[in-house]
């Protein structure tokens, strides 16, 4: 999904969110609905056309789609890490049909299942959706929670309003992105006019796990791993969100195995995760040689430094996002999703990072707050911690 989001919460009672991040942490350590490799391969492998398939969630479902026996065919421009993948067909063109060779390599041949993992635009959708109707039949699109309209219901369902634009003609993200959930929305319906009744649409939130480009769930596992005081924003009590990529992309090739369709909110893990959970996780699997503390920095204290929406994937939950990070996953885990434990995916996600500064530079990147807004969020925290103390003198 999805553009940079907070995390942390207030500087409440810092004993007990440790007492129970410390229950927790035992918990997700534990093995639980681990998905890995399925034992046993369908009985007819699949024909799975991916558009896209290079970037984070595409090579995901293809190493999944691989793995179960099932052949691939990609089609995308060709520029993006070319190199993945030598063994799989290889279609090139561009989304947009007018654009250079547009969906000509894709006027011919027959596929089982389309995965559109890297439609943005609905005028790109129904172009693919519509042209490949007759020659496959089964189509999943990857949408976003940002499909639904704000202020998001509170453990919210599929049924939830999706989100809207004034002029539905538009082609762009729009400065702050805001135009990203309308669109994806807009593509959903473009899919499922051009295949009616042969329709998967799945709306993930924060997508997250090795390989990342984002840099936003990276970026809190590989901060405590350098040790030291790590300010947090929020409260330890704030939910949290994520879905592993490789569990998504497991679950895509199951989608694609038993014909499902229908539309799905895929977010993580099996149970409701709290924000003080997943610090705890990131500092238990620091490499440093002193564990390094959260320094927990009220919501309070982010909004009036200026701060709310600078620190990656973390939310308050007040206002039109008090059901941000609340969807339920029911239908999907119902569908057959699973999950790896949080512990896994962030030991996974650091010991990735940490071993791409010579492979691939470029997704090594974080999604940090600036060094200024991290500055002045402490400032802020400092004036509030002396504020606070001087009451209680008075009192």
């Amino acid at each position: 999904m999805n553009a940079p989001q907070c995390l942390g919460h207030c500087a409440r009672r810092i004993a007990l969110a440790v007492a129970a991040a410390l229950l927790v942490l035992m918990a997700l350590v534990a093995p639980s609905t681990s998905t890995a490799a399925p034992a046993q391969r369908p009985l007819k492998p699949l024909r799975i056309l991916v558009l896209g398939g290079t970037g984070f969630l595409g090579p995901a479902a293809i190493d999944a789609a691989l793995a179960r026996g099932h052949s691939v065919t990609m089609f995308n421009r060709g520029k993006t890490r070319p190199e993945l993948y030598p063994q799989v067909a290889k279609l090139h063109g561009d989304r947009d049909p007018k654009k250079d060779n547009g969906l000509k390599e894709l006027e011919s041949g027959r596929w089982d299942v389309v995965i559109d993992n890297s439609g943005y635009y609905p005028r790109h959708v129904k172009a693919s959706a519509a042209l490949l109707s007759s020659r496959c039949r089964h189509y999943i699109y990857i949408s976003s929670v940002s499909a639904y309209a704000e202020p998001n219901p509170i453990n919210g369902r599929e049924d939830a309003p999706l989100a809207a634009m004034p002029d539905p003609r538009v082609e762009e993200m729009g400065r702050a992105y805001e135009n990203f959930g309308p669109l994806k929305a807009l593509c959903e319906k473009a899919a499922q006019a051009a295949m009616p009744g042969r329709t998967t649409i799945v709306r993930p939130g924060y997508i997250v796990g090795p390989d990342d480009p984002t840099g936003r769930f990276t970026y809190w596992p590989v901060k405590f791993n350098g040790g030291g005081k790590v300010p947090v924003p929020g409260s330890p009590e704030d939910p949290v969100q994520i879905i592993d990529v490789r569990d998504l992309g497991e679950w895509l090739v199951k989608l694609a195995e038993d014909g499902t369709t229908g539309v799905f909110t895929a977010t993580g893990p099996a149970e409701p995760l709290k924000w003080g959970d997943l610090i705890a996780v990131c500092v238990e699997a620091s490499k440093a040689e002193t564990k390094p503390t959260a320094v927990w920095v009220n919501s309070d204290v982010v909004i009036k430094a200026g701060a709310l929406g600078q620190y990656p994937i973390w939310m308050a939950p007040i206002g039109q996002y008090a059901g941000f990070h609340t969807w339920s996953n029911e239908k999907a885990v119902k569908a057959g999703l699973k999950f790896r434990p949080v512990a896994d995916t962030v030991r996974d996600t650091l010991d990735w990072h940490l071993g791409q500064g010579k492979i691939e530079k470029g997704r090594t990147r974080l999604a940090a707050p600036s060094a200024e807004t991290e500055a002045r969020v402490l400032e802020t925290f400092r004036q509030y911690l002396l504020d606070s103390m001087a009451q209680l003198a008075v009192e």
